[in-house]
Formats: C-alpha cells, sequence, structure tokens
C-alpha cells in the first residue's frame, strides 16, 4: 500500500513546519499564509516545504528524530530541547572585540546583525567608539522549539 510508506535513515523528505517558542510565538515556518499571520513574512523567502536527507546531519537532531516512522501525510508536533536544536546558550560565546579587527570604522548598532570578516552572522549586544560586544551563538541557543510538522512526501 503506497500511503502506509514510513520515514527510514537515508529517506529523502519534504516537510512542512511552523516554529514556535514555547510561549507560541511563531519564529520559522513554510507556510505563507502562517507567516503572514505571524508577522514575520519575507515576500524573497519562497515559502514551500523543507527538502533534506533523513539522518544526514542536514536539519537539527530533534527533526532528524521526529520524523523517523512518520507515513505520509502525517502530521506532528516536536517538542525539541536544545541540546537537540542550537545547543546550549554559552557566556563564552560573547566576545568584545576591537572594531579594528572587525575592519569596521564606525561602531555597529547594538540589537543588530552583523557580518565578521571570517563570514560569521553575529548579534550585536553592545557597542563603543573602539569595540563592540558581540554574541557568536546561533540566535535560537538555548531554546526549547516547538515545531508542528507535516510529512508532505517521502522522494523517491
Amino acid at each position: 500500500m503506497e500511503n502506509s510508506r514510513t520515514v527510514k535513515k537515508g529517506d529523502y523528505l519534504l516537510i512542512d513546519y511552523t516554529g514556535k517558542f514555547e510561549d507560541g510565538t511563531v519564529f520559522d515556518t513554510t507556510s505563507k499564509e502562517k507567516a503572514l499571520e505571524a508577522g514575520i513574512y519575507e515576500e524573497e523567502k519562497g515559502y514551500r516545504p523543507l527538502f533534506f536527507r533523513m539522518d544526514a546531519g542536514q536539519v537539527i537532531k530533534g527533526i532528524d528524530q521526529g520524523v523517523l516512522g512518520m507515513k505520509e501525510g502525517e502530521e506532528k508536533t516536536l517538542i525539541i530541547p536544545p541540546e537537540e536544536a542550537y545547543g546550549e546558550y554559552k557566556d563564552y560565546l560573547v566576545q568584545k572585540i576591537p572594531l579594528a579587527r572587525l575592519e569596521l570604522q564606525t561602531p555597529p548598532e547594538p540589537g543588530k546583525r552583523i557580518t565578521t570578516p571570517g563570514g560569521r552572522e553575529v548579534k550585536v549586544l553592545n557597542s563603543t567608539e573602539t569595540s563592540a560586544t558581540l554574541d557568536f551563538n546561533h540566535e535560537l541557543a538555548g531554546k526549547t522549539l516547538i515545531l508542528e510538522i507535516k510529512l508532505v512526501s517521502i522522494v523517491k
């Protein structure tokens, strides 16, 4: 029976998802409608199902583990702790760096994200005329994620 196929390691999958924080705030989705509803719509995003290979390290561990055994069309809510998502928040990844090392002439604005000379996107926590305090943690580090997912298809 075609619709009785279940996800196995190594399968290629298409999933739709909506990611929320524990307080219900939506931070990401593959649904244009849900993005508009949550006020996070970005025109250039191109809302479509996420394509990935199961158990190949292409998505966070919590998604890989959560989709195993799902059937096409099945929907499920995953509660993913930080250690199965983007890791714990690490204080040592907050660093004060001279503007010269960042190749910046003017102090970056706190709250903004900048790209370091090494190509890493980081959040600016604070800045002075000579340095900037940057957070090198992933923006979702330390957070429990709630993912509502639907297995659109197992791709042959």
